[in-house]
């Protein structure tokens, strides 16, 4: 890992935001037209040339969804269930308070009501990694909610399979059809739609940058939910620190994929040379120790601050997509946080609990975004719905300064259509 002096923050932002590769751009974008004007046929080629799989059906029969749970362990099982409780209970405290608004102004009526998007596609990674999870995470919200139709995608593997406890998760949330399609292709299907997958009101979920990218450019088309590409964990941590879990998160974010981006913050000189020799020592022995390397070489670094509020708002500045904060005073320091995506507290809220079983949810903004919204949860699969009802008396009241607007902005057509129900 790097090790780099906050002082010019602005330019360190600028080093660390992923770059969009031309090539990459260029390539999500063929594929984008290429499915808009070939649908399923393109969809089942793209499969082929990616998977080296012949693929004779794109959607999951209820017989593989069956076959699944003899492939899953119990206690998978159970895990998946324990997820979906936790989630549901927090996403449903959500629901619970979104209630309908009714204000009266001068004979004026607006009601204001939350609803449900109609059809939502949920993005699952796949391919070479799994993420059931991920399908506990978009579908939970959207069934909360109370989506009619959720449909779920996700890639299979090199052998053509879709991982089996991905389909069991999907089975026990509520998914209403399940794809074996991934990357910009999948993205791009559920945009326009096909002849097999139905065209979406929103999409969901994170992925790698082919997947994030033609998110970004579809949006313009279909209503996305986030920028949710490779996972981000930044630890603010002092001289009170342990440096071997410090170095346990890090490892634990890391091996996602080598874009992931993992950082320490800290004003400890001593706890960034722990937490280094840690590292190291951790590395040579590790489970997919080198996709963990590659990320922390590729990616990661420490930041080293003077102060504890240096360490605030470099964070802040960040916007990490996960943001741990292991202090002496971690609840105080946590309440000067204003833009992380997921910001966990004390040295028992690891990232990587937070991923599972906590409560929360883990498809959360990344790419400093986190300045602007949080993680994916109830209200993204709802809209509030406005009904406006007025009176002729109320028009009566406005008449004289909608006059003075209309004319102000050069559009007297407005007031002669208020002025015309006027007796």
């Amino acid at each position: 890992m790097r090790i780099i002096d906050v002082k010019d923050m602005d330019s360190i932002m600028e080093s660390v935001r992923p770059k969009t590769n031309n090539a990459v751009r260029r390539k999500v974008l063929s594929i984008i037209s290429d499915i808009q004007k070939r649908k399923d046929k393109a969809l089942k080629e793209y499969e082929t040339k990616f998977s080296g799989i012949q693929i004779s059906s794109l959607q999951i029969t209820p017989q593989e969804i069956k076959s699944a749970y003899s492939k899953v362990k119990k206690e998978q099982i159970a895990g998946i269930k324990l997820a979906k409780t936790r989630l549901e209970k927090s996403e449903n405290a959500v629901r619970k308070n979104l209630l309908d608004v009714c204000v009266t102004i001068d004979g004026v009526v607006i009601k204001k009501t939350f609803s449900p998007i109609d059809i939502v596609g949920c993005y699952i990674p796949g391919g070479k990694a799994r993420y059931p999870s991920t399908i506990v995470m978009s579908v939970v919200p959207a069934k909360v909610a109370g989506v009619k139709k959720i449909i779920a995608v996700s890639p299979s593997n090199e052998k053509g399979e879709m991982d089996p406890l991905t389909l069991v998760a999907g089975d026990i949330c509520g998914v209403d059809q399940f794809y074996r399609i991934g990357g910009a292709q999948a993205i791009a299907a559920l945009a326009y739609g096909t002849e097999s997958i139905p065209q979406v009101d929103k999409i969901v979920g994170p992925g790698g940058a082919f997947v994030t990218l033609a998110k970004s450019l579809l949006s313009e088309v279909v209503s996305i939910d986030m920028v949710a590409g490779p996972t981000e964990l930044a630890i603010i941590a002092d001289a009170t620190a342990d440096a071997e879990l410090v170095a346990l998160d890090l490892i634990s974010q890391a091996e996602h994929s080598p874009d992931t981006m993992c950082c320490l913050i800290t004003n400890s000189p001593k706890l960034k040379d722990l937490v280094l020799n840690s590292l190291q020592k951790k590395i040579k022995i590790i489970k997919r120790s080198l996709i963990v390397k590659e990320s922390l070489q590729k990616n990661g670094f420490i930041a080293m601050c003077n102060t504890e509020q240096q360490m605030i708002d470099f964070a802040n500045k960040l916007a990490p997509e996960h943001l741990e904060i292991i202090t002496k005073k971690p609840q105080q320091l946590a309440k000067k946080i204003k833009s992380a995506g997921l910001t966990l507290i004390g040295k028992n809220t690891p990232s990587s609990a937070s991923d599972y079983l906590l409560g929360s949810n883990h498809i959360l903004p990344t790419n400093r975004f986190g300045r602007t919204r949080g993680s994916l949860g109830v209200l993204d699969y709802m809209k509030i719905q406005t009904q406006v009802e007025s009176s002729e008396s109320a028009l009566k009241k406005i008449s004289k300064y909608l006059k003075a607007l209309t004319e102000a902005e050069g559009l007297p057509n407005h007031y002669e259509a208020v002025k015309g129900r006027l007796s």
